[in-house]
């Protein structure tokens, strides 16, 4: 299991757990990030920033910091 931080551009993977305070795993829930559902990263802003996240047909802007606190796993896991 690894940070969706880390995750590479294109990779394609599964969320395995969201480990946040209530209020941002309610804001993240609403904005689509559930366990199980599927994932991958389209692109990285540059000096740690802003990543912009695929779930479905749906692109979200996610913080580096926020992105740190959702667990995944690729199918190399």
């Amino acid at each position: 299991m690894q940070l969706l931080s880390q995750l590479k551009i294109g990779q394609p993977a599964v969320i395995a757990a969201i480990e946040a305070e209530e209020s941002l795993f309610h804001r993240l829930s609403a904005l689509g990030f559930r366990v199980g559902k599927p994932l991958s990263i389209i692109r990285r802003a540059n000096f740690n920033g802003p990543i912009q996240v695929r779930l479905g047909t749906t692109d979200v802007m996610l913080r580096s910091t926020e992105a740190a606190r959702i667990r995944i796993n690729t199918h190399s896991d």
